[in-house]
């Protein structure tokens, strides 16, 4: 659970970080790339005095991960802990400070001080990748809990186990964490980490590292677009140099990369290759420019790199999903090789998870791993509003082109998310133990209501009606600056373990950073639409 903390007298070691850090004024949240690499290397300089001044044990550590730096000189420097040179799975934090070095608060995913009775495992390595591998084997053809997903088919092996310290739920512990690598019955990669505890070989958190959308669509084709390609010789590569490098390739053909001799690409069929490929290196396209334009994040880890995708993956494949490891998005054809899985909504969706990883690392599972699909929903569709396609009209709707129940259905409604027949609109008790694409769908309702407001609305042709769950009524703030008080939250507030009640206190907090104070309608808006969706 995250706690905001207010710092006071027992923390006087501050002193020590007072002017560690100079910048100049920055009109937006996310520093230039080669402003944040001097920023990131300073911030690590005072690892060791914050840890100090957080009163943390001689054994544990703070390793910098990212800082982000306001107009008024305020900082927030988020580091990931480590205790004996073990990584601290769910013990990061965020420190936020004056302009001049002294804390002010702090966000901890677990609170206190690190300690464990023993470093040696009771079980060997071996034996624990032998336990992962089992646990995941035992669910081989079982369907998972997302009605949407496919089982685990085949368990091909493994990651050699290593040791880290679990501090996911509040009680640390030595623990072992294992990659198991399979694939699913769709033809979906699986990559499985498993957090196993190195005394009793118990499994304390499991996450499915290939996040996918799934889609039986006609695909999209985002119609005649101008794309930035590198020119090598006498032939194009379809390869954006002016966006980190992003590029596309076929899945077919070991992942090469698109080249093409006279710089026109596709003909808008899916019978051409390469039309899927225009639609995957434009929608990487947009999603690097609505973070850049927006909220001046150069690429999805904010440090120049540009994305990869490869199209046409497997056979008759109707998936697209995300994953770190290859920093690359990948799409199949859907069925009957056709239908090219390369929406908009999609594609920001997906990398959008990118961004999660990069700095909250929103936990996948529970109330944490819910605000992480809200997350990219709520960023798949201001990416969808940002391109403002023709061919794509916006809207509050999720894999609406993708056609995925065959009869025009969206995957998801963020005005009133039980419209899918699985998601909530509200927040309940137990809503951390159902399906996280489902319980999502607290934050999608919270996100609407900011944006548009409660009741019955036309919004470019789409008919939404939004309900509340204490009769309030709520007139929305805009779209805009929904998303960007969102965004604050998850950069500089929210840490691993965030809950619900954790995040409306977060937002709150970004509310007022943003739109000068409590006193605001944009602060009484981001209330009242958490009260309307049951958190309070």
């Amino acid at each position: 659970m995250k706690r905001k903390l207010t710092v006071g007298a027992a923390l006087s070691a501050t002193a020590l970080l007072a002017g560690a850090i100079q910048v100049a004024a920055a009109p937006a949240q996310a520093a230039p790339v080669p402003q944040r690499v001097s920023l990131i290397a300073l911030a690590g300089q005072q690892a060791a005095p914050v840890a100090k001044a957080l009163a943390l044990g001689g054994q544990e550590q703070l390793v910098v991960k990212d800082v982000v730096v306001d107009a008024n000189g305020t900082r927030h420097l988020r580091y990931d802990r480590t205790y004996a040179g073990l990584p601290v799975l769910g013990g990061d934090l965020v420190v936020h400070q004056k302009a001049n070095g002294a804390i002010t608060s702090v966000d901890r995913a677990f609170e206190g001080r690190l300690s464990l009775p023993s470093l040696t495992p009771a079980l060997s390595a071996g034996t624990a990748s032998t336990q992962a591998v089992d646990s995941v084997r035992a669910t081989v053809g079982i369907a998972p809990s997302d009605k949407d997903a496919s089982p685990v088919t085949r368990v091909d092996g493994a990651s050699t186990p290593a040791l880290v310290v679990w501090a996911g739920d509040g009680s640390p512990r030595l623990a072992y964490q294992t990659v198991v690598h399979g694939e699913r019955a769709d033809g979906t990669p699986s990559s499985q980490r498993l957090l196993t505890d190195a005394a009793t070989g118990q499994v304390l958190s499991t996450h499915e590292e290939v996040q996918t959308v799934n889609g039986t669509g006609k695909g999209v084709h985002v119609g005649t677009v101008t794309l930035n390609t590198t020119q090598s010789g006498t032939t194009y590569q379809l390869k954006d140099p002016s966006r980190g490098n992003q590029w596309t390739g076929n899945a077919k053909s070991g992942n090469a990369l698109y080249t093409d001799a006279d710089n026109n690409w596709g003909n808008g069929t899916a019978s051409d290759t390469q039309s899927a490929a225009v639609d995957a290196q434009f929608g990487t396209g947009v999603t690097w420019d609505f973070y850049k334009n927006t909220y001046n994040r150069t690429g999805i880890k904010n440090n120049g790199v540009g994305a990869s995708n490869r199209v046409h993956y497997g056979n008759a494949y109707v998936n697209a999903f995300w994953q770190d490891s290859c920093f690359c998005m990948t799409y199949g054809d859907g069925n009957g090789n056709v239908n090219p899985l390369t929406a908009l909504d999609v594609a920001g969706h997906e990398m959008s998870h990118g961004v999660t990883s990069a700095t909250a690392n929103l936990t996948y599972s529970g109330e944490s791993g819910g605000l992480n699909e809200a997350t990219s929903d709520i960023f798949g569709t201001m990416v969808e509003w940002y391109a403002n396609l023709p061919v794509d009209v916006p809207d509050y709707l999720i894999g609406e082109k993708i056609n995925i129940f065959g009869n025009g259905q969206p995957l998801r409604f963020l005005d009133k998310p039980s419209k899918d027949g699985s998601s909530k609109d509200t927040w309940y008790s137990g809503i951390g133990g159902i399906d996280v694409h489902y319980s999502s769908g607290v934050a999608n309702h919270w996100f609407y209501l900011v944006s548009e407001g409660s009741g019955t609305k036309v919004i470019n042709g789409v008919t939404y009606n939004s309900p509340t769950a204490n009769g309030s009524t709520i007139t929305g703030i805009g779209r805009d600056k929904a998303a960007a008080i969102w965004y604050r939250a998850l950069t500089v507030y929210f840490t691993s373990s965030t809950n619900y009640k954790a995040a409306r206190a977060a937002t709150l907090a970004a509310a007022a950073d943003l739109y000068n104070g409590t006193n605001t309608t944009e602060y009484q808006t981001v209330a009242a639409a958490w009260s309307a969706v049951g958190v309070n």
